[in-house]
This record gives structure tokens, C-alpha cells and sequence, in this order.
């Protein structure tokens, strides 16, 4: 881990003043649905037609790609060469060769979790491949590829910690989350400050872990996928109870795409293609397997649009 790259926002904390909810019974949240009905998860039908967007980055022969480079198991650096490696990694790869052929060159950007939209937008990146949930909120702002994987939001405290959860047993206490990401969101949503707890914010999930070790923080939320390289990284953690989201990632993309995110979900039918063969699963085996508590690990089903 590194120092907290950007500035740490803090919430203050207030008296609590509303009797406290409670936590949501165990099992599986449902999945996001949006305003118009629709699946959160939706995009377009996979194609392998060439468009404005496909032609710039032929022209260019090269993918520009914001990814993590601290995410362990996801997006990291490799602290022997350097390179970039990952389930998120394998999979930039193999969009790469979809659009540009065997030993595509790829541009790895490494872009903190509350730059990535505007990168996106502002066209500084092809495409962001960095554990990003799929939200209704975001799919205002960005377009994404259909689902490749499926997590949660989950609480993270240190293993001697009493926190049960989202509640009275953190009152006092402080919670991080990274700046714009669905954890802080799930956080607002709760009004968790209006029960006596402490919101903390920093440009990464993996800032959280620090001011976590530090003592400065008594707890974090992220993606579930993601304390699971967390804890492999720092057994002093442990997750608490179930996760409290169901959320899909996605490749995201500039909304002006479409092309891209046709071409992007040929890739990804490719890399999900062949059951227990496929290289989506080679590559859980191999990054995610011995860390992730799923007897039964697979793709999410795509939702077309159209």
C-alpha cells in the first residue's frame, strides 16, 4: 500500500438524533433497476462493425485504458517488472486483440476511482476497465459493455474490531470509502452521519485501507471483490456480515460510442465463451479463486437492449 494520494475529505459527525435502522436481512439484494424498468446491466447487441470510434483507435494502433495499479488481484503492478497484471488486466487484453489482432499494444493509464468519468468524457482514455459497478446514475454520464462480473458492497474492519455492521457499533466511529463510488454512495444513502457515524473519503479504496491501518479509520466499504484482495494483501482485516448490494461491472465507455461498446461485448462473448473452459474462468482461477468464497463461479448472463 501507498500513502493517501489525494486530500481526505471528512464528514463531521453529528449527534444522532433518529432511532437507528437496521441492517437488511442476509441474502442477495436485488440488482439495480432504473427508471425506465430497465435491467442496470443492459447494452448493446454485440457486433463487429467498424465506426468513429473503432476507426481512432485503428488509426492510433493502440487501446488507451484507465485501469487500477493497486487493486490487488484486479489491476496491480507487479512489483518485479512493473507490468500491469489482473482478472480486470486479462480482460483489457483480450479486448485489445478483438479491435487490434494478436500482440496488440495497449497504453495502461492508471487513474484514481474518482477520475474516471471525467477521462472518459474528455476522451483521455479509450475505455476505463477498473472493477467499475454499472449504476443508473453513471449510465447517465458514460456508456457500458454488458456485465463480466458480479459483487457487492462490503464492510471491512480490522479483524480484533467489534463493528457488527452498519450500526450502533460503529457510532463514534469512522467509515472511508473512495470519492464517487458506489460505496459512498450506499453511505449517503443510509445518512449514516445522522447515526452518529464518521464519513471519511479518499481518492482510492485502497487510501481507505491505509487510514484502516493507521487507526484513523475504524472501518471501510468497497466492493466485495475488492476487500477480497485487501484481505489477502492484510490478514489483520475481515469482512463483516453479507454484502449489502448487488452490483454488475462493466467496461466503460464514452457515451458517443456505440461501436466500441458493440465491439467491446464481441470481446467479452469471446472471453465468457466455453463454460468452465473459458478464459473468463482461467482467469478467476487464477487471480480470484483461492480469495473469493464462490463454489459455483460465473459470468453474469448479458442483457441486450436491442
Amino acid at each position: 500500500p501507498g500513502t493517501p494520494a489525494a486530500p481526505i475529505a471528512v464528514t463531521p459527525t453529528p449527534t444522532p438524533t433518529e432511532p437507528e435502522p437496521t441492517e437488511p436481512p442476509a441474502g442477495s439484494p436485488p440488482r439495480e433497476r432504473c427508471a425506465d424498468g430497465r435491467d442496470v446491466a443492459e447494452s448493446l447487441r454485440p457486433s463487429d462493425a467498424v465506426g468513429p470510434a473503432v476507426r481512432r483507435i485503428l488509426a492510433r494502433d493502440a487501446l488507451v485504458v484507465g485501469v487500477d495499479q493497486n487493486s490487488y488481484l484486479w489491476g496491480f503492478r507487479t512489483p518485479d517488472t512493473g507490468r500491469f497484471v489482473g482478472f480486470d488486466i486479462d480482460l483489457v487484453e483480450a479486448v485489445a486483440e478483438e479491435l487490434l489482432g494478436p500482440n496488440a499494444r495497449v497504453v495502461y493509464r492508471a487513474v484514481p476511482t474518482s477520475e474516471r468519468i471525467r477521462l472518459l468524457r474528455e476522451r483521455e482514455v479509450d475505455m476505463v476497465v477498473r472493477t467499475m459497478s454499472i449504476t443508473c446514475d453513471r449510465r447517465r454520464e458514460v456508456a457500458f459493455s454488458s456485465a463480466y462480473f458480479e459483487a457487492g458492497q462490503q464492510l471491512v474492519v480490522p479483524r480484533r474490531s467489534g463493528v457488527t455492521g452498519l450500526n450502533g457499533s460503529l457510532t463514534g466511529g469512522r467509515v472511508c470509502s473512495a470519492t464517487d463510488s458506489t460505496a459512498e454512495a450506499l453511505l449517503l444513502e443510509r445518512d449514516v452521519t445522522s447515526r452518529g457515524i464518521g464519513m471519511v473519503t479518499t481518492a482510492n479504496h485502497l487510501d481507505c485501507v491505509v487510514l484502516l491501518q493507521l487507526g484513523e479509520a475504524e472501518a471501510l466499504v468497497t466492493d466485495s471483490a475488492l476487500a477480497a484482495g485487501h484481505i489477502a494483501q492484510d490478514p489483520t482485516l475481515r469482512p463483516v456480515g453479507d454484502p449489502l448490494t448487488v452490483e454488475p461491472y462493466g467496461v466503460a465507455m464514452h457515451p458517443d460510442d456505440e461501436d466500441l461498446v458493440r465491439r467491446v461485448n464481441r470481446a467479452l462473448e469471446g472471453f465468457t465463451a466455453g463454460g468452465g473452459d473459458s478464459a473468463w474462468h482461467a482467469s478467476y482461477e487464477r487471480w480470484l479463486a483461492d480469495h473469493m468464497e464462490d463454489p459455483d463461479p460465473r459470468p453474469p448472463v448479458p442483457v441486450y437492449r436491442d
